[in-house]
C-alpha cells in the first residue's frame, strides 16, 4: 500500500470517528418547546436529564411505567407532549415500556450509531427528547415495538 492511499484511509477512518461520536443523523433541529440546558436540569430529575437530553438509557426492569395497565396517554416527562396511548403498550419482555405505535406527529425519528451500528432512535417531537428507540420485531398492526425509557414518560389517566 502506497503512503497516499494509507493517508486517504486514515483521514476517512478518522472522519468516520468523529461523525460516529457527534451523532450523525441525530436530529438538532428547533423544537416548538425548547429550555436552556440549565433550566432542563432544574425541570428534570437526573436521571430523566440524562435520558432526554444526553440520550442515554435507564436501567431495564426498573420504572414503574412498566407496570402501569390503566387507560390513559403516556407523555412526555420533559415537555408534556402526548405521546402513546395505552392502548398500544405490550408487554416485550424487554424491560422497557414498550408500545406497537405512537400517536400521530407525537414522535420522530433519527438514526443512532451509539453502538457502532445503526438503530432507529425516537424523540419527542415537541421537545426533541430521548425517548428510546424503534425496533421491528413488535405485535401486529404494526410490527414495531417502540422500545421507551419509563423516566422519559409520564402516565395521564383518562
Amino acid at each position: 500500500m502506497d503512503r497516499r492511499r494509507f493517508l486517504g484511509m486514515g483521514g476517512c477512518a478518522a472522519t468516520m470517528l468523529v461523525l460516529w461520536q457527534t451523532g450523525l443523523g441525530r436530529a438538532d433541529a428547533a423544537y416548538p418547546f425548547a429550555l436552556s440546558d440549565a433550566e432542563w436540569r432544574k425541570r428534570l430529575s437526573p436521571l430523566a436529564y440524562q435520558v432526554l437530553r444526553e440520550r442515554s438509557t435507564e436501567y431495564p426492569f426498573t420504572s414503574p411505567i412498566n407496570k402501569e395497565h390503566r387507560s390513559g396517554t403516556f407523555t412526555c416527562a420533559g415537555c408534556g407532549q402526548r405521546l402513546f396511548s395505552s392502548k398500544t403498550k405490550f408487554d416485550s419482555g424487554t424491560g422497557w415500556p414498550s408500545f406497537w405505535a405512537p400517536l400521530p406527529r407525537a414522535v420522530g425519528t433519527s438514526r443512532d450509531f451509539e453502538l457502532g451500528y445503526p438503530r432507529t432512535e425516537v424523540h419527542c417531537a415537541q421537545c426533541g427528547g430521548h425517548l428510546g428507540h424503534v425496533f421491528d420485531d413488535g405485535p401486529k398492526p404494526t410490527g414495531k415495538r417502540y422500545c421507551m425509557n419509563g423516566v422519559a414518560l409520564a402516565f395521564v389517566p383518562g
